[in-house]
């Protein structure tokens, strides 16, 4: 029985919303040239990742033919909140606490990094820094 169709973006759908939250609107060949400053890739095979990202509701395509644009349609403060929060269901169990301690202790963290962590831990959720 095939699998139903996953809301999440691929690696290479992922790629593309990039390169649409960093540009703004964007037509094919502009998605494709900034592409290619990091791998080759086939025009057509762009073209055919936007109509299943249009069908899953990743992109919209404004205009038609070559004057058509395309844009991202969730941010990517939701898109990272999502991918975010199937990686701790998928990966630690649903702890969160588990996601951070392994970031941590990985020592994938810059000084830098690890004091912006402190102080957004100190801060609270925002729901509790709205309550002071």
């Amino acid at each position: 029985m095939p699998r139903p169709p996953s809301d999440q973006p691929t690696d290479g759908e992922l790629e593309i919303l990039h390169v649409l939250w960093d540009a703004g609107p964007s037509s094919l060949s502009s998605i494709c040239e900034t592409l290619r400053q990091r791998r080759e890739v086939a025009t057509t095979t762009v073209a055919t990742m936007l109509r299943l990202m249009s069908d899953k509701r990743l992109v919209k395509r404004t205009g038609s033919g070559r004057g058509a644009t395309w844009a991202a349609v969730p941010s990517r403060e939701k898109t990272e909140r999502r991918i975010v929060a199937r990686l701790v269901d998928r990966v630690f169990d649903g702890a969160a606490d588990r996601l951070v301690a392994h970031l941590v202790e990985g020592g994938s963290l810059s000084d830098r990094q690890l004091a912006e962590l402190q102080s957004l831990l100190k801060a609270g959720s925002p729901a509790k820094r709205q309550k002071k």
